[in-house]
């Protein structure tokens, strides 16, 4: 078992990753008691009756009060709200992560928000799944998974090192990037499969295909393609816009090769096979090379 990092942290918003963090950090041991905060007392009251959270308030000022650690985890488009809120009532010297999937300018602001008072400390599990809610959350969700942390010039070398402890203490590979960099990154790697995702499932809402009876026979090929499409539209909502420089790019990157695959079965149609051929190549030999 790891050695306890924190006395105290408080999870802002136990939800399906927000409590799988809370479940993995007590099982390794990494704190001692795990505060929770939320809006709705329900999922509150299930979260501590799963064992994430000791106690739980439905107000920001007792929740963060004496903590020394802060997690975000929240839609990202709450989370400039949230900390202004907070602030005042944190610990000096407390360390605030997140668990978001866009940093870039975000990351700036946040330390800006906090500076003087508190410590910020980018953070982005790359763990998850289409499911939500405390119901659905689980200690193994990081298990041997990427935990990326999101460092400025500006940030606290051991804030740094101390939220990197706890994502190796619940079973975490920690990578470093630059929050601008992160961003392009993802834009690619993960906002854009849900896009496409989304975008599939819209296209049965096309007026020639809405009164057709095709999904009855959708098999395994779009179930499993399009699994992320369950995801929470309120938080996929938040990324899309919050990212949209880098996801308009890859929209538009993704744009070029459906075309140069269109050319390249035209072609193949006229007796040219090879540029349709090497794309499904290519396409094979990139998809085994993704982490299991």
């Amino acid at each position: 078992m790891a050695s306890m990092l924190f006395k105290q942290m408080t999870i802002i918003g136990v939800g399906f990753i927000g409590g799988s963090l809370a479940l993995a950090a007590k099982r390794a041991g990494v704190v001692k008691t795990v505060v929770g905060y939320g809006k709705k007392r329900g999922d509150l009251h299930k979260a501590a009756s799963m064992g994430a959270v000791d106690r739980y308030f439905l107000t920001l000022p007792k929740a963060v009060e004496g903590a020394d650690l802060v997690v975000l985890a929240t839609p990202v488009a709450a989370f400039e709200q949230i900390i202004s809120a907070m602030a005042p009532y944190l610990k000096i010297g407390a360390v605030v992560t997140d668990v978001g999937s866009v940093k870039g300018e975000l990351v700036y602001k946040m330390e800006s928000l906090l500076s003087g008072r508190a410590f910020f400390v980018g953070g982005h599990p790359m763990a998850g799944s289409e499911k939500s809610g405390i119901q659905s959350a689980f200690p193994t969700l990081f298990g041997k998974a990427l935990f990326i942390l999101t460092p400025t010039s500006k940030t606290d070398k051991k804030a740094i090192e101390k939220v990197a402890a706890l994502c190796k203490g619940i079973g975490a590979e920690v990578v470093k990037i630059d929050p601008i960099k992160h961003d392009q990154i993802m834009a690619v790697v993960s906002h854009l499969p849900h896009l496409v995702a989304y975008s599939l499932m819209e296209l049965f809402f096309h007026p020639r295909l809405i009164k057709s009876d095709m999904l009855s026979f959708a098999a395994g090929g779009l179930r499993d393609f399009t699994r992320i499409a369950e995801s929470a539209p309120n938080v996929w909502h938040d990324i899309f816009l919050l990212n949209k420089t880098a996801v308009v790019e890859a929209i538009d990157l993704y744009q070029e090769t459906l075309e140069k695959m269109k050319k390249a079965i035209l072609a193949a149609e006229k007796g040219d096979e090879d540029a349709l051929f090497k794309i499904l190549n290519n396409a094979k030999s990139v998809r085994e090379k993704i982490r299991p």
